[in-house]
């Protein structure tokens, strides 16, 4: 069974201003069936929400945690969920 998903994921570090939201939607560009968003939080943070199968999900979860990032990831915390949709692409915020 392979049904939508929804990833957010919230990941601490040196993760803004460093081009991580930027190389988060090339990479889940990249692995494909994919959609969503990576944006910046205000306490230096960079939140990712993610759609599609669970598996290609837990693949950009891989990649955050443990993929060659920029800047410094020091950790990374997530919650799964539903697909709601309403994303036109993967898009960064």
């Amino acid at each position: 069974m392979n049904e939508n998903v929804r990833l957010t994921a919230w990941v601490r570090g040196r993760v803004q201003g460093v081009g991580f939201r930027w190389w988060t939607r090339a990479t889940a560009l990249e692995i494909g069936g994919l959609i969503g968003y990576a944006g910046n939080l205000a306490d230096g943070r960079v939140q990712v929400v993610a759609e599609g199968p669970r598996a290609t999900c837990e693949r950009l979860l891989e990649s955050l945690r443990e993929g060659a990032t920029p800047g410094r990831v020091d950790g990374v915390t997530e919650i799964w969920g539903v697909a709601r949709g309403g994303y036109d692409g993967f898009e960064i915020r």
